[in-house]
């Protein structure tokens, strides 16, 4: 009996050693797969956000080149209106509601001017295409707007072209 007992004795701790090796075995691969889950997880995650700001910035620019192609005729209309309020009252008032209506629609959509006379240049809002000397002001300071420059949603679509001072030498 003995012999017997210890013959089965060892297959079963044999075998509880096979369970156990198994089961540590198991447990490594469900560790991994959530390791791998969680990655992928976090992946999803990231993917999402990227294209929800890649949608939004869509639509926040998609106007953009209709927007740069009506701002010769929006400073157009604002040159007629210029005009009109020197020589027709009636049609002054005219160009001037129309006026207002597009510029209301182009500032609800984002667009917004550049300012320019008497803030100090900003290559990255400014494009200088003068220099005049004034010992008046601090060197670098726009003292003309030649053609106005814009944003849209903080983006530059166009560049303002200025007269900038210098200092005499």
């Amino acid at each position: 009996m003995d012999s017997a007992e210890a013959s089965d004795n060892c297959a079963q701790k044999e075998e509880e050693q096979s369970l156990k090796d198994e089961l540590a075995k198991k447990t490594k691969e469900v560790d991994d797969y959530k390791n791998v889950a969680m990655y992928l997880k976090a992946d999803l995650d990231n993917y999402k956000k990227r294209t929800a700001r890649e949608r939004e910035d869509f639509v926040k620019f998609a106007n953009e080149s209709l927007i740069v192609e009506l701002l010769d005729v929006y400073e157009n209309l604002e040159r007629a209106l210029a005009t009109a309020r020197k020589t027709d009252d009636a049609m002054a008032k005219g160009l001037e509601m129309i006026y207002a209506g597009m510029k209301a629609v182009l500032e609800k959509h984002g667009l917004k001017p550049i300012r320019t006379i008497g803030e100090k240049f900003d290559p990255y809002l400014h494009e200088a295409l003068m220099q005049e000397i004034d010992d008046d002001k601090e060197d670098g300071t726009v003292l003309e707007e030649i053609q106005r420059g814009y944003t849209l949603n903080m983006k530059v679509i166009r560049y303002a072209k200025v007269k900038v001072s210098k200092r005499g030498e």
